[in-house]
């Protein structure tokens, strides 16, 4: 008989696909009373896992998370009542630090404006506006845990010149650190943000801060939506204040605010920067043997060890 493993949230095709090929899946129902014998259950990054739905569950021993942000779940929790947190911090990497830089260019290049331009038949009447250049500008990261490591990288092999903030210095890394991030972006050209979600960087990104970056400045976004004042982002946008964004996460999504829509100078994307055929590959490789070591008493990277 199989081994039963509870869906605290939707979960992607290909990911349902292989573990219902190893396992019986059940959906939660949060209404319903608890249910023992569940040892194993899978959620999301974004949907994460509370106290009170480990209460209804007895018996489990691993949480397995899709993503890397763990602000959603309630790490405390599941160290107090001995559940290991696996999850994928390190699959994404490097395909979310192409897509910011990917970002980068296209809000700063007008990438998506210009293939607008032409679908519509306006290249024989008009003349594109005047893009950005990239090369020999400051880029600004906001984070520098592995993405943000790995996008500085990219960065400054463009050969610009990069600066980063964060919680505290980072002695071991190249680039200079600032303690301010409107110190940071007063400096940036391009301001990356690539921290973590979670109550410490809540609207972290205000209107101080891209009245700092500035009528030329770009602001790309890879982190959380929750990270950016989107009200005074989407002021910024329309008024100038900045010259344009691009934007992986939203502070409501799939609900985005409806104003981004109509805004020319901001690349949207679907919080697709992982969606590779290849990130997707490792990403269900990966949750499927940090089961596979659960269940055969082998070590796994466990983000619950040492919570309090």
């Amino acid at each position: 008989m199989t081994e039963t493993v509870l869906l605290l949230s939707a979960i992607p095709a290909d990911l349902r696909a292989a573990l219902a090929a190893r396992y019986t899946l059940v959906e939660d129902k949060p209404a319903e009373a608890p249910r023992p014998g569940i040892r194993i259950a899978v959620t999301m990054a974004l949907a994460g896992a509370t106290e009170a739905q480990f209460a209804r569950l007895p018996d489990l021993r691993l949480l397995s998370s899709q993503g890397a942000g763990l602000e959603r779940i309630d790490l405390a929790a599941a160290a107090r009542r001995g559940i290991a947190v696996a999850y994928t911090p390190d699959v994404m990497t490097e395909d979310v630090a192409d897509a910011a830089i990917g970002l980068m260019y296209a809000a700063a290049r007008r990438v998506a404006e210009a293939d607008r331009f032409v679908r519509a038949g306006r290249w024989a009447q008009e003349r594109m506006g005047l893009g950005i250049s990239l090369h020999r500008k400051a880029a600004g990261i906001v984070g520098l845990g592995r993405i943000g490591q790995a996008i500085a990288r990219r960065c400054a092999g463009l050969g610009m010149d990069v600066a980063w903030t964060g919680p505290r210095p980072k002695p071991d890394q190249p680039w200079p650190f600032l303690a301010d991030i409107r110190a940071l972006a007063e400096r940036s050209d391009v301001l990356i943000l690539a921290t973590p979600g979670g109550g410490g960087t809540d609207r972290l990104v205000d209107a101080g801060v891209l009245a700092a970056l500035g009528p030329r400045g770009v602001l790309v976004n890879i982190a959380r939506g929750s990270v950016v004042d989107e009200e005074a982002l989407i002021v910024a946008l329309q008024d100038g204040t900045i010259a344009a964004a691009g934007l992986d996460v939203f502070a409501r999504e799939p609900a985005l605010d409806a104003r981004f829509l109509a805004l020319d100078n901001v690349v949207l994307a679907p919080h697709s920067a992982s969606l590779t055929i290849e990130t997707r590959a490792a990403l269900v490789a990966r949750i499927l043997a940090d089961m596979d070591a659960f269940r055969d008493g082998r070590a796994f990277l466990d983000a619950a060890s040492g919570a309090v």
